[in-house]
């Protein structure tokens, strides 16, 4: 698969390369569902928490006697059905992380990348520096691009000048190529990458 190579200022670059191992594959819903459900699910703090029966404030003491009040038998006023008591089956601490095979991941991210490119999505820089961080220079030549809303993929490390003009920028994600995933890929509309980020990619999935 070749595709234009362009630069921030909107000029031509040339032509890349890219694998259809990586960029070529027909995109799965169900194996791009799941892998964006094991991502959601690792980002949940499981802070949520409610109090049993044994952890309320309240005496243990039996409320009446067992017989001959004409009543239901009642131990302690800490039991779920009293206002006040312990909830029964409440939420307590934990982790929503599931496994997940690397294989799977991987092919995970193959399928993301490949979605972008068949949906014609997928745009590919030259590199991304600028002599200075100025956002409205940034933002000037976002529009000409027509990048509204888009994730940018950079080599190793974003280079910093353009990193800070860039986080103020409604809508644009910029990550290295380490912090590329499903979920930014596929909450944006456009994918930018770099050339240093495909020969990243390219090398990490040899």
């Amino acid at each position: 698969m070749d595709l234009k190579v362009t630069t921030l200022d909107g000029g031509s670059a040339g032509e890349i390369s890219l694998s259809d191992e990586i960029f070529g594959l027909e995109p799965r819903g169900d194996i791009l569902q799941r892998m964006v459900r094991w991502q959601l699910a690792a980002r949940q703090a499981g802070t949520h928490k409610s109090k049993g029966r044994s952890e309320v404030s309240g005496t243990t003491k039996k409320m009446y006697k067992q017989k001959g009040t004409g009543g239901a038998r009642h131990g302690a006023k800490t039991a779920p059905q009293f206002r006040g008591g312990g909830k029964a089956f409440g939420p307590v601490v934990r982790s929503h992380a599931h496994d997940l095979t690397k294989k799977f991941r991987q092919l995970a991210l193959k399928h993301a990348l490949s979605s972008k490119a068949r949906s014609e999505d997928l745009v590919i820089v030259a590199d991304v520096t600028m002599a200075e961080a100025k956002t409205k220079v940034v933002k000037e030549r976002f529009a000409k691009l027509g990048w509204a809303n888009a994730l940018i993929i950079d080599g190793a490390t974003v280079d910093e000048k353009f990193g800070l003009a860039a986080r103020n920028v409604p809508h644009i994600d910029v990550l290295p190529v380490q912090g590329i995933n499903v979920y930014d890929i596929l909450r944006r509309e456009k994918l930018v990458l770099t050339k240093a980020a495909v020969e990243a990619l390219e090398e990490r999935f040899k």
